[in-house]
């Protein structure tokens, strides 16, 4: 009898956490929120798409009344038919959603893949500096990459959303006259005693800059943001005059 409970409870629980295939089903097709009239998404198969070229297509099902994203994140779903998709956004609020047949709607979606942005500043800046006597070169270069940083937001929708930017690689070199004092590349994992570990992750390698030169040498500041640019690190890095480098949180 405990052999035959056991497995009832277990089977129960595995019915659970299946999928709603028929909720699924409905949900394929073009969304537009019913009070503005923008479109929010598209479903076709397991997937939503977004109208924006930047936000990566997200991966989906149903569970129960929940909207559930291949993160783990959750949406409660209010009312969802053939035509309407009513669930509570990250705030709480409810976003109501219908179905539409707009051939200007379903255009937003010809685009085949998302969009990955680059995140630069100027590719190279150069002077020369003079300190206690002596005449000092520098540059800095700015490289953009292919490496990918994939950084979490949410829509107007209140959805999370993923868009993807490629990473950059710093460059530094210094000369006194025709001596190379120091050249080397920086990349943003070279800042992860400094910058915390969570953040660094879904930031970019945003700029690099000189800064001044002092009796301790010369001065650049690296700039790790988060691609919106709403939370940043800035890092001196210092370059002394016999070639050797440190660095320190500054902000």
């Amino acid at each position: 009898m405990v052999f035959l409970v056991g497995c009832s409870r277990q089977q129960s629980n595995v019915e659970e956490v299946q999928e709603s295939r028929e909720a699924k089903a409905m949900l394929q097709g073009v969304w537009m929120d019913k009070e503005s009239g923008d479109v929010s998404f598209s479903v076709k198969g397991d997937t939503i798409f977004y109208a924006d070229t930047t936000s990566m297509p997200a991966y989906f099902k149903i569970v129960g009344d929940s909207l559930v994203f291949a993160s783990g994140t959750k949406y409660a779903i209010e009312k969802q038919t053939e035509h309407l998709f009513w669930f509570r956004n990250q705030n709480g609020d409810i976003i109501k959603l219908e179905k539409t047949d707009d051939q200007d709607a379903k255009a937003e979606f010809t685009h085949e893949t998302s969009k990955i942005m680059t995140y630069t500043h100027q590719v190279k800046t150069d002077s020369v500096i003079s300190y206690n006597g002596e005449r000092y070169h520098w540059y800095i270069a700015i490289n953009p990459t292919k490496y990918k940083v994939v950084n979490r937001t949410y829509n107007d929708d209140g959805v999370e959303v993923e868009n993807v930017y490629y990473d950059n690689i710093m460059h530094i070199s210094v000369f006194k006259g025709g001596q190379q004092l120091y050249s080397s590349d920086f990349r943003k994992q070279q800042y992860g005693n400094i910058v915390p570990s969570e953040f660094l992750t879904e930031a970019i390698f945003a700029n690099m800059e000189y800064s001044h030169a002092d009796a301790a040498g010369l001065h650049f500041n690296a700039t790790l943001c988060m691609p919106d640019g709403a939370s940043c690190y800035l890092v001196e890095t210092l370059i002394s005059y016999k070639g050797q480098m440190t660095m320190k949180m500054i902000e």
